[in-house]
């Protein structure tokens, strides 16, 4: 289990914050808004309305022991770079932000945050679950329920058929394709053989795929 820290509750900041405690991690966010605190307190582990760009406040919250901070702050520009920076300062591992533009994005990369996200072209979601498991290179919500994940090879799959691997009945997902180089096979056998640096395309429930991020981390 990782530890979160989500600064900004926005639309893209709850997703990143109830898709990361969905999965069962440590999930902090801060806002200074008391509404957007109410809203989401029972979708994570904490909730804290504060003034994030203020450094004793974040030092009170132990924000620099988190695994990770993702900064989500709305339009102030200069808030975003101040709590960037004083995140980065702290020694936090992994300092995401989201930019508002890409002048915005360039001040980001000087100070050290170590990704950028742009909310119209990285969905809070997808984040999320990249964050959770580098070996999940896409994910998208098809509803509620079912998801579409494009997920790379574990180690331990290498070598092994499909018929072998039996992810329906081990994960309850099923393999739409597999990635090789540059080649595509849509419509997998049982008897092909996944081979290192594979990419396989799964499709299930939600519960289903999470089980099977975990077993690929």
């Amino acid at each position: 289990m990782k530890q979160f820290a989500i600064i900004g509750i926005g639309r893209f900041g709850a997703s990143i914050a109830r898709t990361l405690f969905s999965l069962g991690h440590d999930v902090l966010v801060i806002d200074a808004q008391e509404e957007s605190i109410e809203e989401i307190s029972e979708y994570v582990t904490h909730a804290v309305i504060a003034d994030a760009t203020d450094e004793q406040t974040l030092i009170a919250l132990g924000v620099r022991n988190f695994d990770v901070a993702v900064v989500t702050i709305g339009g102030d520009i200069q808030a975003s770079i101040l709590v960037c920076l004083l995140c980065k300062e702290m020694g936090i591992k992994t300092v995401i932000a989201k930019a508002q533009n890409e002048l915005h994005a360039r001040v980001l990369r000087k100070i050290g945050v170590d990704r950028v996200v742009f909310p119209e072209r990285d969905m809070g979601m997808r984040l999320a679950h990249n964050l959770v498991s580098s070996n999940v290179l896409d994910f998208i919500e098809l509803s509620n329920d079912h998801s579409l994940v494009e997920i790379s090879v574990h180690d331990a799959w290498t070598g092994s058929s499909l018929k072998d691997l039996d992810m329906r009945v081990k994960f309850g997902v099923n393999v739409m394709a597999i990635k090789h180089g540059g080649i595509i096979n849509i419509s997998p056998r049982g008897e092909d053989i996944i081979e290192s640096g594979d990419t396989l395309v799964v499709i299930g429930a939600n519960e289903d795929i999470r089980k099977l991020e975990k077993r690929a981390e």
